[in-house]
C-alpha cells in the first residue's frame, strides 16, 4: 500500500511529559516524524502539536486511534488534502555578495518574503507560505549559497465551512 504524507493536528493538555508520550507512540511503531511544531493555544493551559508524517492509510489509522487513547490528547484531526490551511515558515541565511544583492531582493519581493536582518556579506529572509512554495524558494536562493535555514514544518488549521 502506497505511504502519503498525513498533518495530524491535535490539541493537548499544556503539561510536561505529553509530548515524550506522543513522540513515543510515533518511535515506538517505526513512523518518521517529518516535522513536528507545538505551541501554546489561547487558552495557556492547551497545547497545538502539528505532526508531518508519511505511511499508508492502515497505519495512520492505527496512530491516530493510539493518540486518541491518550488521557491528555483532547481532540485530533487529519488535515492531510484542501479542507485546511497550511503553511510553513523559514528564516533564510543567504550569502549576498554585492553583485548578486537586487537578485535576491527581487526574489525576495517575487515570494512576498521580507528580509529581517542585513549584513556586509548576508541577508537573512523570512518567508511564510506552502511547502511548494518554500521548495521553490530554496531552489532559487541555493545559487547564491545558502549558509543556514530554520523552518517551521508545516502547520495547519481545518477550513472552517463557509
Amino acid at each position: 500500500m502506497e505511504e502519503k504524507k498525513h498533518i495530524l493536528t491535535m490539541l493537548v493538555d499544556n503539561e510536561p511529559g505529553v509530548l515524550s508520550r506522543i513522540v513515543g507512540l510515533f518511535s515506538g511503531r517505526g513512523f518518521n516524524i517529518e516535522s513536528l511544531c507545538v505551541a501554546e493555544t489561547i487558552d495557556p493551559k492547551v497545547s497545538r502539536i502539528t505532526i508531518v508524517t508519511k505511511a499508508n492509510e492502515p497505519l495512520v489509522e492505527q496512530i491516530e486511534k493510539q493518540l486518541r487513547k491518550l488521557i491528555n490528547v483532547i481532540k485530533l484531526r487529519d488535515l492531510t488534502g484542501s479542507r485546511s490551511v497550511q503553511r510553513e515558515m523559514a528564516l533564510i541565511c543567504v550569502r549576498a555578495k554585492p553583485e548578486a544583492r537586487d537578485e535576491i531582493l527581487r526574489i525576495v519581493d517575487i515570494f512576498r518574503c521580507k528580509v529581517v536582518d542585513v549584513g556586509p556579506e548576508y541577508y537573512i529572509i523570512e518567508a511564510t507560505g506552502t511547502e511548494d512554495k518554500m521548495r521553490a524558494l530554496v531552489n532559487l536562493l541555493k545559487p547564491m549559497g545558502i549558509k543556514k535555514i530554520a523552518r517551521t514544518g508545516t502547520i495547519a488549521l481545518f477550513r472552517e465551512p463557509n
